[in-house]
Order: structure tokens, then sequence, then C-alpha cells
């Protein structure tokens, strides 16, 4: 069970994330700066990947406690 919390924790961070740098790039977009919205945007998608990472554990580790 204590993976599942972690892996919880680990999801809801990268998606926090991730929502942070979508809006920090429409910011640069709005601003006029791309170059900077881009660095933003693909971070995002960084996180998240990580965040599905993790709900793919989350599911492997459910489906084992069943």
């Amino acid at each position: 069970m204590e993976n599942i919390i972690k892996n919880h924790k680990k999801a809801a961070t990268h998606l926090e994330e991730a929502a942070k740098r979508h809006l920090e790039a429409a910011k640069y977009h709005e601003a006029g700066n791309h170059e900077k919205a881009h660095q933003s945007t693909i971070k995002a998608q960084g996180h998240s990947t990580h965040a599905c990472d993790a709900q793919k554990e989350i599911q492997k580790q459910h489906a084992r406690t069943k």
C-alpha cells in the first residue's frame, strides 16, 4: 500500500507542475515571448509524461491488490 500512496503523490505533484508550466507558457505567449513559451511547454510535457507513468504504476498496483 505504501507504493500506491507514493505513486498517487508522485502523479499529483507532476500534474501540478505540468499545470504551472502550461500557465507559464500561456503567459509567455501573451507577452510575445514564444521561445520561452516553447521551453515551458516542453517542461509541461515532461511532467505530464511522468504523471502518466505514475498512474500506470498505480493501476498495476491496484490490480495486484484485488
